[in-house]
This record gives structure tokens, C-alpha cells and sequence, in this order.
């Protein structure tokens, strides 16, 4: 049954609290760690630069549900630039119940109010349930990712 009761809004300084749990299960969901300096670092660039934007999504009793963490970039294939939704994550319980959905459509939203002309993302294979849902709600891409570690 999906939560009507949710509210999606940025991320701002006194959210810590709420957030700082998500990074850990979003991390923890991929089976990462990351240095507590960098952890520090990513909260700096979501609360007080541009370089990130963050989303929350929030029960109403004020309860973390979920988050996501935008980027843009310029293109050069067009004018209005790409967003890149690099991080999603929502808590167990609330899986299945529209909360991602509602955290894309709000990237998707963020996205549009500046100029972006798209909106897109990567997940692992292993992730089914996710995947489901971004296949009903964006076309695969039909790119392959290749990285250096540098």
C-alpha cells in the first residue's frame, strides 16, 4: 500500500539526524564503506554547495523514509546539460510503497526547474526490486559502464 502521508523536500542543515542513518544503509546495501572524512565531506556539499543536491523523503511524524543525491553536468550533446541521480536509497520497511518513485519524480522535477534535459542512473545488476521499478518508470539505456581506478 504506498504512503500518502510523504513529503519530498531538500535536504537542509538540521537534517543530520535523519540522513546521516540513510547513507549508512544506503552504503550498507552495497556492501561499501566510505571514510568518515568523506562521509563529513558529502554532508558540507549537501547542506551548503551546489555540487549536490539532496532529497528527503519524510513520513508524516517526521520519520526518514528515504533520500537521494543529484548532480548536474554540462553536455555536450545538448544545451540544457544532464542530471545525474547518483544516490537512492529508501529503508526497508518502506520499500515497495511509492517512496522511490516519489524520490524520482522529484529528482526528475529538480532536474527540469534547471534546465537539465535528463534525468538518469545506474544500479547494479543484482538489484531486482529496484530495477523493477526503474523499468516502469525510465527506459534502460542501452550503455555499458566502464571505470579506472585512478
Amino acid at each position: 500500500m504506498p504512503i500518502t502521508d510523504l513529503t519530498i523536500r531538500r535536504i537542509n542543515a538540521s537534517d543530520r539526524a535523519r540522513w546521516e542513518p540513510l547513507w549508512a544503509g544506503y552504503l550498507g546495501f552495497y556492501e561499501q564503506t566510505v571514510s568518515r572524512e568523506t562521509t563529513e565531506f558529502t554532508w558540507r556539499r549537501l547542506t551548503t554547495s551546489h555540487e549536490i543536491e539532496g532529497l528527503l523523503a519524510v513520513a508524516e511524524n517526521g520519520e526518514a523514509l528515504g533520500m537521494a543525491h543529484i548532480l548536474y553536468h554540462p553536455s555536450t550533446w545538448n544545451v540544457g546539460g544532464k542530471c545525474y541521480l547518483q544516490d537512492l536509497f529508501v529503508i526497508p520497511a518502506a520499500r515497495g510503497r511509492g517512496v522511490g518513485r516519489r524520490l524520482i519524480a522529484a529528482a526528475a522535477d529538480s532536474a527540469r526547474a534547471r534546465g537539465a534535459v535528463m534525468l538518469y542512473w545506474q544500479t547494479e545488476e543484482f538489484n531486482g526490486p529496484a530495477r523493477r521499478l526503474y523499468e516502469r518508470v525510465a527506459k534502460r539505456s542501452p550503455f555499458i559502464l566502464y571505470e579506472v581506478d585512478l
